[in-house]
């Protein structure tokens, strides 16, 4: 299950700088972005406490 959201996140966060350089899906770049954050934030949280 962690290497999946570590996947995810990193696909999210490819998708965010490649949007930020592009301008052309507005709001929808920062909601990958906070997701991103949100995955890699619970992969460290369920690592510590496995």
């Amino acid at each position: 299950m962690r290497s999946i959201l570590y996947i995810i996140a990193v696909i999210l966060i490819i998708g965010w700088l490649i949007g930020a350089f592009a301008y052309s899906a507005g709001g929808l770049i920062h909601i990958l972005l906070v997701l991103a954050i949100i995955s890699l934030i619970l992969g460290f949280i369920r690592r510590g406490t496995v």
